[in-house]
């Protein structure tokens, strides 16, 4: 009996500003399919900035390289204004509240729920994403799942609300959950809100902030949802190279804050790419009937990851120009406006210089590695030699 047809997943996971670059990777695996409509990921999982992506991605779902050319035109136009409130009378709102809270919070027993106003985000999203089309994609078998993961301030719990097949099941791990809903523009809102910067969403009964925070197992909901192999794309590099560099100076709060989000979004990858490898070696040495006879659920799953090959934090100090006076203004009071304060910015960075160049990052470093992605998705792919 033939073995069925490997599900792949397509896992996009957090980052801000720094998500163009998952597009650029789509365009260049659009570009390596023999038939650009034909959906190659029927699980699509998204965390944070890559929630955004992977709903879009979900509703395209029944043409794919219409959904990659969609993403493509919001991503390589984007303004910082598109995101989040970037006039000086919305940046020097947000800047009193902080100020009167630092000062007289005591007195007002109150707190500002975010450092950004992301209302235009939410305008957005409603007028360019129709997650109607997610449930037509299922029924028509282009799509098996798509999960978006938040994480819950008051429980401190990892949630991955998901919606796919009828038949799929809830999960419930230490800390984590998985529940069967349909997905609206809250989901994606409370699982991109990064932590200080964006406002928490109320989702049921409890506020929900960016997925990537607590979630300890950024592979975990694809293989819940039924993937043999997954291509995570992920928003920076994982190791450094090279000697450490000295650090003369008291890191500025941009630094702190950006080595912050870098641990938010980068270390729990890192660490789950790690233990999918030692599973897998571990698994190749077991036969296949052992593990059948023993009850053993664990099953090897093939992954393929792609990172940016540059420091997106020395791209953006490049690119922070861009961004409007107002909000370089309030970077600049933290020493986010130069090159070790980068990090921070290159999370905020939602200007269509740095975004195309994040585009154009994520294609090239793909397509140098397209034999190995044509491989990985079982296509039929010859290098042409010029």
């Amino acid at each position: 009996m033939p073995r069925a047809k490997p599900k792949t997943a397509l896992i996009l996971t957090g980052g801000g500003a720094r998500a163009a670059y998952q597009v650029g990777v789509l365009k260049a695996v659009k570009e390596l399919l023999p038939d650009a409509r034909i959906n190659p990921f029927p699980i699509i999982c998204g965390t944070s900035a890559g929630a955004l992506n992977a709903a879009t991605m979900a509703a395209w779902a029944n043409d794919f390289g219409a959904g990659v050319d969609h993403l493509d035109a919001i991503w390589a136009n984007f303004h910082a204004g598109d995101v989040y409130r970037a006039d000086a009378a919305g940046i020097g709102i947000a800047g009193a509240r902080w100020l009167t809270t630092l000062a007289l919070g005591w007195l007002t027993r109150s707190s500002p729920r975010a450092l950004l106003d992301n209302t235009p985000l939410r305008r957005l999203l409603e007028g360019s994403l129709d997650l109607d089309r997610i449930e037509r994609a299922i029924a028509q078998h282009a799509l098996h799942s798509v999960s978006i993961t938040c994480s819950g301030y008051a429980s401190g719990q990892s949630v991955t609300f998901f919606q796919g097949r009828a038949d799929l099941e809830p999960w419930r791990r230490a800390q984590r959950f998985g529940a069967h809903v349909k997905l609206t523009v809250d989901h994606l809102l409370a699982s991109s809100a990064i932590p200080f910067i964006f406002p928490a969403v109320k989702l049921h009964r409890e506020w929900f902030g960016d997925g990537s925070m607590r979630q300890l197992a950024p592979i975990s909901p694809a293989i819940h949802l039924g993937a043999d192999r997954v291509l995570v794309i992920g928003a920076g590099r994982l190791a450094m190279e090279g000697e450490r560099p000295r650090g003369e100076h008291y890191p500025t709060l941009a630094q702190i804050a950006g080595h912050a989000l870098s641990s938010i979004f980068l270390d729990s990858l890192s660490v789950d790419l790690e233990r999918m490898v030692r599973i897998n070696r571990t698994l190749a040495l077991i036969p296949e009937a052992v593990r059948r006879e023993q009850g053993l659920a664990l099953r090897p799953i093939d992954v393929l990851h792609i990172a940016p090959s540059q420091r997106l934090d020395h791209l953006a100090a490049r690119h922070a120009k861009a961004l409007p006076w107002p909000v370089r203004t309030l970077l600049r009071g933290v020493g986010a406006m130069n090159r070790n304060g980068g990090a921070l910015t290159s999370y905020l960075l939602f200007e269509k210089p740095y975004t195309q160049a994040l585009i154009a990052l994520g294609y090239a470093d793909t397509m140098a590695r397209r034999e190995e992605v044509a491989a990985f998705l079982g296509l039929d792919y010859t290098l042409s030699v010029t």
